[in-house]
């Protein structure tokens, strides 16, 4: 159902988008074009939308998709591993880590768990000089396929692992092995850290203090949690007091006007643009990044959840004309407003509802 024209994003929580990049590694072990199609039509995504390399969908859609894709293989991995991963095995695993007491402990028994279902690479844990190292090794040459598997499971693998502490584990620094995946990866928004490539490995190193964090979850909030998950460890644990998260809020009040600068917005953390810049970088941001991605999720949430006409849409999003918006918006996502709307209009098959 349709919010009414008048609700305003900047009273609630702003949905961060995901890249159609994404969507298009999740479907490619999927070759029969009407098949993909079919998949992404549970999903509510028109597969239109994923001719522009820009474009972006919803967590909604995405949760679908991922929903969808498992249906489709029979397979927890979407068909990009080696061989399949059975059916009901992210829940074993996870009903088995609440029997642990410490999270450093669940974390290690649970990629033991893993070994014998991963074919393509192996996850250890390696602790050394204070220093947590959650590393993705190979068994063999890895196709594109394959090494999108590695990261959906450093995805999972850490989604699990705040969920057992109930918080989010920050992250310093993650690793991977491809520059040109890096560049076009959500990894450094979705760990709120920088990317490190490295060749051969892919991973993420954290303080090896958060290890001694007491496991929180028992079997009863496990079942609640396997009802959500995984679509839910897209945004469960996203750190709310994360710089980028405390500006991105702030920023919401200028939406409909001019943004204040960098240096307006040190002065109400009571910090300087150097300190500023450089705690940014540390989070794999920059300020100009945090304000176009603003501007562009609440451009998307308007779009596919409001009739507000186009031109309302770009005041409300800081843009007195709507050539201007449709420019920028179209740089964003590589389509133009009207078109992403009418793509994210499509109806959803019943099937990824239920």
């Amino acid at each position: 159902m349709n919010r009414p024209p008048n609700a305003t994003p900047a009273q609630h929580s702003i949905q961060h988008t995901i890249a159609a990049y994404q969507v298009v590694q999740m479907l490619m072990a999927i070759e029969d074009e009407d098949q993909r199609a079919a998949v992404l039509r549970r999903a509510g995504i028109l597969p239109a939308l994923l001719e522009s390399k820009l474009a972006r969908v919803t967590q909604t859609q995405f949760a679908r998709l991922m929903t969808a894709l498992v249906r489709h293989h029979r397979d927890e991995f979407w068909g990009l591993s080696t061989t399949a991963l059975p059916l009901g095995s992210f829940a074993m695993g996870c009903r088995m880590l609440v029997g642990h007491r410490k999270v450093g402990d669940a974390l290690r028994a649970g990629l033991r768990y893993y070994h014998a279902l991963l074919p393509d690479f192996v996850p250890r844990l390696v602790v050394s000089g204070g220093v947590a190292y959650l590393r993705m090794s190979p068994r063999h040459a890895l196709n594109d396929r394959q090494a999108y598997a590695v990261r959906v499971f450093m995805f999972l693998s850490y989604g699990v692992m705040c969920w057992l502490a109930a918080r989010r584990i920050p992250v310093d620094e993650v690793v991977y092995q491809d520059s040109e995946v890096a560049r076009r990866s959500d990894a450094s928004k979705l760990f709120q850290a920088p990317i490190h490539l490295m060749a051969g490995e892919w991973g993420y190193r954290f303080d090896a203090k958060w290890l001694d964090l007491p496991v929180v979850q028992n079997t009863e909030s496990v079942e609640e949690f396997l009802h959500q998950a995984p679509a839910c460890l897209l945004v469960k644990y996203r750190d709310q007091a994360s710089l980028t998260e405390r500006i991105r809020r702030m920023l919401r009040r200028y939406l409909a006007e001019e943004m204040p600068s960098l240096e307006e917005v040190s002065d109400m953390l009571a910090t300087t643009p150097q300190t500023l810049r450089r705690r940014l970088q540390r989070e794999g941001q920059g300020y100009q990044m945090i304000k176009d991605a603003l501007r562009r999720d609440v451009a998307v949430e308007f779009l596919t959840q409001s009739d507000l006409p186009l031109l309302e849409v770009a005041a409300r999003v800081g843009f007195s004309e709507a050539s201007t918006f449709h420019r920028a918006f179209k740089g964003w996502t590589g389509l133009t407003p009207g078109a992403y709307r009418q793509a994210h209009n499509e109806p959803v098959e019943a099937e990824a509802l239920t």
